[in-house]
C-alpha cells in the first residue's frame, strides 16, 4: 500500500500492485486494472517513487523470512516466519528436484 493525498488533502492509501497506469491531465489520474479511477495531489514521479519504495520494501523483508521457527529461536533475534509446515502443505514434498 502507498499513502497518496486527495486534492482535498485529506490522505488515503492505494494498493500499488493494482495500479495499471498513471496520467497528468494537468493532476495525476491514478487508473487501476479494473478501471477505478483516483486523483492524487501528487506528482507522478512521486507516486513512482512511492510504488519503487513499496516492492523494495517487500523485497527487504522477504530477506527475514524464515520457515524454521527453531532456527529463528536458536539465533535469538526476531523475524518473519511461514505459518505453514512448506514441507507438508496441501500434500507436497519437498525434495532436492523441487516440489512434488
Amino acid at each position: 500500500m502507498i499513502r497518496l493525498t486527495r486534492l482535498s488533502g485529506a490522505p488515503f492509501v492505494l494498493n500499488a500492485d493494482l495500479i495499471e497506469r498513471i496520467d497528468r491531465t494537468p493532476d495525476t489520474v491514478i487508473t487501476l486494472g479494473d478501471g477505478t479511477k483516483y486523483v492524487a495531489a501528487e506528482d507522478i514521479d512521486t507516486v513512482v517513487t512511492a510504488i519503487r519504495m513499496h516492492r523494495a520494501e517487500i523485497i527487504a523483508l522477504s530477506e527475514y523470512v524464515r520457515v524454521d521457527f527453531g532456527e529463528q529461536q536458536a539465533e535469538g533475534r526476531e523475524t518473519l516466519a511461514s505459518v505453514t509446515d512448506l514441507t507438508t502443505a496441501a500434500g507436497a514434498v519437498r525434495s532436492d528436484e523441487g516440489v512434488r
